[in-house]
């Protein structure tokens, strides 16, 4: 038994990163349960018997992708900011375009506006758990909330696509820019 289920686990992974890679290269209308399948090297009928339908695809992928994202945020931030911001900028390098893929279509696609809405609540417990130590030197809950609100704005994905796709920074530039914002802040 522990073979077979080491292989259907195996399956529903290739399954569930298969619909991550493909929802993040096409809009999610053009991706069909055919093409996730086909990506995933096994029948629609399987992705049918495992998910149910698209949407319980794109919930267990968002689930998968919030999971991965988690511990690659996590594994770097604490209480040094180059680290947070390092951890950061890799992170953008790997999911940013994915991500405003996937907030382009979030006003349009209640499914998307899920995966987004997700991925906004991770980045807000990142920024609290990365900049923690700063947050609870505010004096009173309106100064804390007014920096968490900063914080989370100047290591947004927006600001990273600011720096890197619209001002052609390198990573290296981008994430000494990103540390020099929020010293600003930090101070």
């Amino acid at each position: 038994m522990g073979v077979r289920a080491d292989a259907a686990a195996q399956t529903h992974r290739k399954i569930l990163e298969a619909a991550i890679r493909l929802f993040g290269e096409r809009r999610y209308d053009e991706v069909s349960l055919a093409d996730v399948a086909r990506s995933a090297g096994v029948t629609v009928q399987t992705v049918l018997r495992r998910f149910g339908s698209k949407e319980g695809l794109t919930e267990e992928a968002t689930a998968l992708g919030v999971e991965e994202v988690r511990r690659e945020r996590w594994a770097t931030s604490g209480s040094d900011v180059a680290s947070a911001v390092g951890g950061l900028v890799t992170h953008y390098e790997a999911w940013g375009e994915r991500s405003l893929h996937f907030l382009a279509q979030e006003q349009r696609i209640p499914a998307m506006k899920r995966v987004t809405d997700a991925g906004r609540a991770l980045h807000h417990a990142w920024v609290d758990h990365a900049f923690g130590r700063w947050l609870t030197q505010c004096r009173g809950a309106a100064a804390r909330a007014r920096l968490r609100a900063r914080l989370i704005a100047t290591t947004d994905v927006y600001v990273w696509k600011i720096l890197r796709r619209d001002l052609g920074m390198d990573p290296a530039t981008t994430a000494l820019t990103l540390r020099e914002l929020l010293s600003a802040n930090l101070n």
